[in-house]
């Protein structure tokens, strides 16, 4: 969620330090919190990014970790991204970089101030410390599981002595993966259309309050109304809260850009429109299928890999794939050949079964998909069934 930059790293600095002997001098000064992001304009930075402040004032510490570290110069990034084998890192970095860092891009940050003892501070900067090590501070992320917002919640809960009661964590079911993701793609139909590609069934199920974390500013909100119990007594989990980057988003008025329900409704009648044509003249128009399902196969071999192969697990079960599948590009010379020839493909009559079956359950399928596949679905549809009418007639 957080792009990577030119980090002044703490590294000896911040491993070295000698915690303890703070610890026992009983000072109190130090502050840990909970940074909470704004949304950016890249994909990746849709949702917000986290990351913990330590401030430590009698050492001169002013520092940030953040769990969002990548890079996407690591060779084979997109490849080993679709496959779920992307490793993000943690960073620390002095907190004023980080701060002009988000002014400079127009996106504000929320502090909370943790409300924790010094038994509980020393301990999460601990953890924070041994995590920063070189051998530990990769992991392997995953974007609806372990990403950057639940590392710091982690890390936080594990500090703790006692253990964190977030407010109404029994009403669970309320939302899904996908209306979380829809929520933060409001403005960039594009991106939610890729996503929803994407994502398959699994995303749609009932999700609990602690999933909903993986969003920042689920987590914020969960960490606002926290208590910390410990033998009977319960205490704040945050002590304060203030907006300590109030910065202004430079939107830039761009031009006018169609959706992708806009663009595929437009596909649909420029189909619908050659297909009337090529039935009045009675002739094929392989040229338009060898476009359409050539299109429908090659994203069908991208849905299938995430499918079968990835480690993402919102990916599998996607019935997007009844609709785009291999299956569209493994056949398609044999389409062309009959369309060409004039013979009966029985392809086509098992994808307009296919594709019909898809139409009228659309409602029933237990995914939700992106209405701009309608029409592309029926765009498929219509071919199959027009080319199966032109060979019928020539019989």
């Amino acid at each position: 969620m957080k792009r990577p930059n030119l980090y002044i790293l703490l590294l000896f600095f911040l491993l070295l330090l000698p915690f303890g002997q703070t610890t026992a001098n009983g000072n109190d000064s130090i502050r840990l919190s909970l940074l909470t992001c704004a949304p950016g304009e890249e994909i990746y930075s849709l949702f917000g990014h986290t990351a913990i402040r330590y401030e430590d004032p009698a050492n001169g510490i002013d520092a940030v970790f953040n769990y969002g570290l990548f890079s996407f110069n690591t060779p084979n990034f997109i490849f080993r991204f679709s496959l779920g084998e992307t490793d993000y890192q943690l960073g620390a970095t002095d907190y004023a970089h980080f701060a002009a860092e988000y002014a400079f891009d127009g996106r504000s940050v929320w502090q909370q101030t943790l409300n924790l003892s010094k038994e509980e501070k020393a301990e999460l900067i601990r953890l924070l410390q041994e995590n920063y090590r070189p051998e530990n501070r990769v992991y392997r992320y995953n974007f609806f599981y372990d990403n950057c917002a639940t590392r710091p919640r982690d890390k936080i809960e594990e500090s703790i002595i006692g253990k964190v009661i977030y407010p109404s964590e029994s009403q669970d079911g309320s939302r899904s993966f996908r209306d979380i993701v829809h929520q933060y793609c409001k403005g960039h139909p594009w991106a939610r259309f890729g996503i929803d590609l994407c994502i398959g069934s699994e995303a749609d199920r009932p999700i609990t309050q602690r999933q909903m974390m993986f969003a920042p500013f689920y987590l914020m909100d969960a960490f606002a109304g926290a208590q910390i119990a410990n033998d009977s007594i319960q205490r704040p989990l945050v002590s304060d809260k203030a907006l300590i980057v109030d910065a202004v988003s430079d939107e830039e008025e761009g031009g006018w850009m169609p959706t992708p329900l806009q663009c595929s409704l437009l596909l649909f009648i420029l189909t619908a429109a050659a297909t009337i044509y090529s039935l009045r003249k009675r002739t094929g128009l392989w040229g338009v299928d060898l476009v359409l399902f050539g299109t429908a196969g090659i994203v069908g071999c991208v849905l299938a890999f995430l499918a079968l192969f990835s480690e993402h697990p919102a990916v599998s079960s996607n019935f997007l794939l009844l609709v785009f599948h291999p299956g569209q590009l493994l056949f398609l010379p044999y389409i062309i050949y009959c369309v060409r020839k004039g013979k009966k493909c029985w392809y086509l009559t098992l994808n307009l079964i296919v594709l019909t079956l898809f139409i009228v359950l659309f409602p029933l399928i237990p995914q939700r998909f992106d209405f701009a596949v309608v029409p592309l679905a029926l765009c498929l549809l219509i071919r199959s069934a027009s080319n199966l009418i032109l060979t019928s007639k020539k019989k």
